[in-house]
């Protein structure tokens, strides 16, 4: 039986001219902004519209539902792009988000929108992973940290400006319009990928795709994250929902272990795991997931419940990492080409370490601008942390293995992210319910009002915050920990690596 033939590519970046790869990398900004704006556009626009649409018991699932789509998919799109080229891949993730979008602009009730977000969502899973493949193509080691830095760059003006756009969208037009303003976006990124990425000729026998695989991860994915994302909120963790899902998940595990051992071509294949370099890096950021947790999700109820802050001033207080992350993760090769990539993502989640540990420490209530200040260090320490890791691991496999390796280390991302969400979600509604009887974080929230929280619930919110710190905090050093049993130097197939 013929087998297929790993496309040779150089190793030494894109070769086209330099106007035609800035306008390829103009499209991967805009299709990364997509994708980065998503869930900050639609979190602000929420009471419209459940106002217009209902559904106020099942709103949580324009965000699950989407992220699971992401996160499940991430694995199937970095092996396609591994088989048949980034291009195609992308092309068909960013028709799919549009179309998404599109539907769900027409949507008429909660359901139909939770079921065109999920498309969206089948169409982000590409835009990330193959946007984070393709500027490792585009670029030789020495210059990955720059398109790097302008992907992140990304990340954090999206997280700045989602919440305000989407607040003007829902305020003065319609929350319709959230959705439809992908659409010129996608389509001028779409316009220039199809037009200026020319990938290298790939001399290719009829190539095998492990199509069973594909459906087993995606179906396996799908439900252990339904139930983490499910599990204490919709249903009690010991219910039989809970249990059901976790046991077919575990199931599906089984299946999907069977089906990649017979797969020619797996799409989760072995080597993921057996190399020590993307097998400890693939761990450690899902750890990353897992910490960012905490900030993201329980900083903001912190400063308004505890400082006293309004929305707009909380969401500042959060938003100030997106600053020093980028700049950090920029900076970061000046560490890493003299120290190698492991021990500059060691000298970044140290410090996270310290800075989560930290928080706290913050005396009560305290001001501002403290938590402000360890969340300006932490943006700084992490981008030391995963830029690095991200880079290495590019730089460790050759052209028909980039795909595979990206993807692997952005779903075990996403999935300490999910992981997260529950893990802490339950530690903070253990606190509160035995400072406050029963109560728990949603109950809590009701509770703010213009004469601002209560002192038992202030207190209470902080030692419940203070948990989750903690735990992120010893995610951190768990970070720490498993990076130690990487190679001190990667070894990079780049000839101008470390």
């Amino acid at each position: 039986m013929a087998e297929s033939v790993r496309p040779v590519i150089p190793e030494t970046g894109d070769r086209s001219t330099p106007g035609r790869r800035g306008a390829v990398v103009a499209a991967l900004m805009l299709s990364m902004a997509l994708a980065a704006l998503d869930s900050t556009i639609v979190s602000t626009a929420v009471p419209q519209i459940v106002g217009d649409l209902g559904g106020f018991s099942v709103f949580s699932w324009l965000f699950s539902g989407y992220l699971l789509a992401v996160t499940v998919t991430l694995p199937v799109y970095g092996k396609l792009s591994d088989t048949f080229g980034r291009k195609p891949v992308l092309v068909v993730g960013a028709a799919l988000f549009l179309l998404g979008s599109v539907l769900c602009a027409c949507a008429w009730n909660m359901g139909a929108l939770i079921a065109f977000r999920v498309v969206q969502g089948l169409g982000g899973g590409a835009l990330q992973g193959t946007v984070q493949t393709l500027a490792a193509d585009l670029y030789p080691l020495e210059q990955r940290p720059r398109i790097q830095a302008k992907l992140s760059t990304v990340w954090a003006v999206s997280a700045v400006a989602g919440p305000a756009v989407g607040g003007l969208f829902a305020a003065y037009a319609d929350w319709r319009w959230i959705f439809l303003v992908n659409v010129p976006v996608g389509a001028v990124a779409l316009w220039l990928i199809v037009r200026h990425l020319h990938e290298p000729a790939r001399e290719l026998v009829k190539p095998r795709v492990d199509w069973a695989g594909a459906v087993a991860v995606f179906a396996c994915g799908g439900v252990l994250l339904t139930a983490l994302v499910q599990g204490g909120v919709a249903w009690d963790w010991l219910s039989a929902p809970s249990l059901a899902l976790l046991g077919t998940g575990l199931v599906l595990v089984a299946v999907v272990v069977v089906v990649e051992r017979r797969a020619a071509e797996p799409i989760i294949p072995g080597w993921v795991w057996r190399r020590r370099t993307i097998a400890s890096v693939n761990l450690a950021l899902g750890a990353l997931g897992l910490l960012m947790v905490a900030p993201t999700v329980f900083l903001p109820t912190y400063a308004q419940s505890v400082l006293g802050l309004g929305p707009v001033a909380a969401g500042f207080v959060l938003s100030v990492w997106t600053l020093s992350w980028p700049v950090s993760a920029a900076l970061s090769q000046h560490v890493y080409r003299r120290i190698g990539f492991r021990d500059t993502a060691l000298l970044g989640i140290g410090l996270a370490t310290l800075f989560l540990l930290a928080f706290p420490f913050l005396p009560y209530p305290g001001s501002a601008w403290q938590p402000a200040l360890l969340m300006l260090a932490l943006g700084a320490a992490l981008g030391l942390f995963q830029l690095p890791l991200i880079v290495g691991v590019q730089s460790t496999v050759t052209w028909g293995e980039r795909g595979t390796a990206t993807a692997s280390i952005l779903f075990c991302r996403q999935t300490g992210q999910t992981l997260g969400a529950s893990l802490f979600g339950a530690v903070a509604n253990g606190v509160l319910a035995a400072r406050l009887g029963g109560a728990d974080l949603d109950s809590v929230t009701r509770t703010w009002g213009p004469d601002g929280t209560p002192a038992p619930v202030r207190h209470a919110v902080a030692e419940a915050v203070h948990a989750v710190y903690f735990g992120a905090a010893t995610a951190a050093a768990l970070a720490f920990a498993v990076l130690l049993l990487a190679p001190r130097r990667f070894p990079v197939l780049d000839p101008s690596g470390e």
